[in-house]
């Protein structure tokens, strides 16, 4: 590995162990149902964001409500002294990505078959809070 490659790979991992995120994969739900309610929370402060997803109606939500206490989870881990309630977090990323697609055949009239396309998709989400911004810009 050349010294360049190698610099590159050590600044992104040092950029990857400041990202506080959490990921969902091959959740079995259409990636556009999903979009519907990740744009929901985008931006949105944490707290704020779990509320709107415990009371909506969608199927969807509850999956991504897990996902945002995961990534919750993983702040305090990496960030043990700070106290959720003075940190303001709230949602810096929420995107969801097409997964893997299965095929099946339905019947239809005449002998003939349709095809059905059950969709699935990946689901990552981004915590950050406003002071961890400020001391980096500090140092």
């Amino acid at each position: 590995m050349g010294a360049r490659k190698r610099n590159r790979a050590n600044k992104l991992k040092e950029e990857r162990q400041n990202k506080y995120y959490a990921v969902l994969r091959n959740c079995p739900t259409s990636p556009r149902k999903m979009r519907l309610v990740t744009n929901m929370i985008k931006g949105i402060e944490v707290n704020k964001a779990l509320d709107l997803l415990r009371f909506s109606q969608k199927e969807a939500s509850r999956s991504v409500e897990k996902l945002l206490l995961s990534a919750i989870a993983n702040w305090q881990t990496k960030n043990e002294g700070a106290r959720i309630e003075e940190s303001n977090l709230y949602v810096k990323e929420a995107y969801v990505d097409q997964s893997r697609t299965l095929k099946r055949i339905q019947p239809a009239p005449q002998g003939r078959a349709h095809r059905i396309r059950k969709r699935s998709n990946h689901v990552t989400i981004v915590v950050d809070s406003p002071k961890v911004i400020e001391e980096e810009k500090e140092k």
